[in-house]
């Protein structure tokens, strides 16, 4: 039962995480064309990601973590020490000219969610494939939008920066292995890891990536956060009515 369990773990986490490097290999297209086209698209793209962000941590993070710490008010200073962490971060990162909103981005939502899935296995293993489902949604925007981000940095490649987000995308199945493994039975600490990592995206969003999305004059990206969040809650609804 263990072998089988371990193998739909990583099964079900390296689906969703392989959704990174394909959003990085559909964001390959020069050009989409004509400019305007490609600039609307680009800043479309980021904000569907950030509204996809911005649902999985109200509708799952948040909530699953409140809920694993058995609704403590520990969660609020849990949140707001996930936002600081995460301003520390960046501003070191910044000090060495290495920001990558977007990537840090995929990283706090994908390696949470990923641990959580592998927890899932034993509590309700019926609704890890729609959990798989919601992570790779969230995936795919975000490896598009990351893949560009890290692009414009010197020295990266294509082919380096598809290694690093296929590097990524592996971490998936490890995260799924620690879930089931060491967090099932741990749920005040795996629900801390998602409340702090909440923070620490939602600092993202209003940093970096909400400011990233803005076009003059355009109205296309604000209705994909609009967008990017509803697909969250409609994937949500699904797992909540299964």
């Amino acid at each position: 039962m263990m072998t089988s369990d371990i193998a739909y773990i990583v099964g079900l986490t390296a689906l969703a995480g392989i959704c990174i490097p394909l959003g990085g290999l559909l964001a390959r297209v020069e050009r989409i064309g004509p400019n305007w086209l490609e600039q609307e698209f680009r800043h479309f793209l980021i904000a569907l990601g950030g509204g996809i962000l911005l649902g999985a941590v109200t509708i799952v993070l948040i909530p699953e973590g409140q809920s694993s710490i058995g609704n403590s008010f520990w969660a609020i200073p849990a949140i707001i020490a996930g936002g600081v962490l995460f301003f520390w971060v960046e501003r070191m990162l910044g000090v060495h000219h290495r920001e990558s909103p977007q990537l840090m981005g995929v990283m706090l939502d994908f390696v949470p969610e990923a641990a959580a899935l592998g927890g899932l296995i034993i509590v309700n293993p019926s609704l890890a494939p729609l959990m798989a489902v919601l992570i790779a949604m969230q995936n795919l925007p975000e490896g598009f939008n990351a893949y560009r981000e890290f692009l414009e940095k010197p020295g990266y490649t294509p082919r380096k920066t598809l290694s690093v987000m296929a590097g990524l995308a592996m971490a998936g199945p490890a995260a799924g292995l620690l879930g089931y493994f060491f967090l099932s039975e741990q749920p005040v600490v795996l629900g801390t890891i998602m409340l702090v990592a909440s923070g620490g995206i939602l600092y993202l969003i209003f940093q970096d990536i909400a400011p990233q999305s803005r076009l003059d004059k355009h109205w296309g990206p604000p209705l994909g956060a609009v967008l990017g969040f509803c697909l969250a809650l409609f994937s949500d609804m699904l797992v909540t009515q299964v």
